[in-house]
């Protein structure tokens, strides 16, 4: 697989961005090849990053960013057609709010696992977020320091990519 300097290629070490490695947490499930709704891990492959979600009543970004609002939610209902998009409430299926109590989602990349066209059950919400301390397993998303997030966010381009190598499957 061919990386480039501006791709964040995800090593055992952490997150290699322009130069430098960030630590990080996974999913629970580690890095898999074969990624299924619920499975808690972190999806094998090139992932593009198709957007930023903020809370703008707690951080401000420089650019475009989708503002969370207290409506907003994440569909993780595998059989609607809805399933692996943005939400708002009332919505009677499964699904993750993104506005949270905690710090998690105060800023949030969105990846294009599985999206915008999702496939029923090859699970959804991979994005790049504020981990809940350090290197605590996520449920399939890689999360990282708050400040660590911030460099990494202000230095993104369109081009940029989430690379996660199949060799890291089943560590």
């Amino acid at each position: 697989m061919n990386t480039r300097p501006q791709d964040l290629v995800l090593t055992p070490r952490g997150i290699r961005f322009l130069g430098r490695t960030f630590p990080c947490a996974i999913g629970r499930g580690g890095v898999s090849t074969s990624k299924r709704e619920g499975d808690g891990a972190t999806p094998a492959g090139v992932h593009r990053i198709m957007g930023l979600m903020a809370r703008p009543d707690r951080v401000r970004v420089a650019g475009e960013a989708f503002p969370i609002g207290p409506r907003d939610l994440w569909s993780d209902a595998s059989g609607e057609p809805d399933y692996n998009q943005h939400v708002r409430a009332p919505y009677g299926h499964s699904h993750e709010r993104l506005r949270r109590a905690d710090p998690l989602y105060d800023l949030v990349l969105v990846t294009d696992w599985n999206w915008p066209l999702a496939e029923a059950g090859m699970g959804s919400a991979i994005f790049l977020h504020i981990w809940r301390k350090p290197r605590h397993p996520t449920e399939g998303c890689i999360a990282f320091r708050r400040d660590h997030f911030r460099w990494i966010i202000d230095r993104l381009e369109p081009e940029n990519r989430l690379i996660v190598p199949e060799a890291l499957a089943g560590r």
